[in-house]
């Protein structure tokens, strides 16, 4: 049977929110949390009692399944927004809060429709940051289909079109690249 890593063995989110210098007392939207909140509860954790998490998901189950772990685990800075990233205005957070967005296996959605981006830039701070993590274009035998993968050079480009800048590049683990990119003033 073969090995299928998981957890922190696939994606180590401590690491790769250290790469993005995610601090106390930060403001946190995790744009595609899951039902699990793998990068979710680690950056709650690291920003504190003074910073906040937004767990945002089109699903509401996944959000769901966010409140409940963070009532389990008496997590009190994660808030839940039912949000749609593809829609202008479509997450209900105000307009530059937030310090850090996350999209962690979610680029598809970032190549295939503009309103992502600008979605992402409304809700950054000037000077904020995103941190992009996604599967590497060559395929391994877990994932997404290689031909449905972005890579982080194209990922990249859909985010300078927007008046992004490329901080960083880096390798995310042994499947993923990840990207830290910042938003530049008007």
């Amino acid at each position: 049977m073969p090995y299928i890593p998981t957890g922190k063995a696939l994606l180590d989110a401590h690491q790769i929110l250290s790469e993005a210098g995610l601090l106390s007392g930060m403001t946190v939207a995790d744009l595609g949390s899951g039902t699990l909140g793998h990068f979710t509860f680690p950056a709650a954790h690291i920003v504190g009692e003074k910073g906040k998490v937004y767990a945002v998901d089109i699903l509401k189950n996944a959000l769901a399944g966010i409140e409940s772990r963070a009532r389990i685990e008496s997590v009190h800075n994660v808030e839940t927004v039912w949000g749609d990233l593809e829609r202008a205005d479509g997450v209900r957070i105000p307009n530059g809060t937030v310090d850090l967005a996350l999209m962690v296996n979610v680029a598809t959605l970032a190549r295939k429709s503009s309103a992502v981006s600008a979605e992402v830039k409304r809700l950054l701070k000037t000077g904020g940051k995103l941190l992009a993590v996604d599967w590497k274009p060559e395929g391994t035998g877990m994932g997404p289909d290689p031909h449905d993968r972005v890579s982080s050079t194209d990922m990249a480009k859909v985010f300078t079109k927007h008046k992004f800048v490329v901080i960083k590049e880096f390798d995310a683990g042994p499947n993923h690249w990840g990207l830290v990119l910042k938003k530049q003033s008007e």
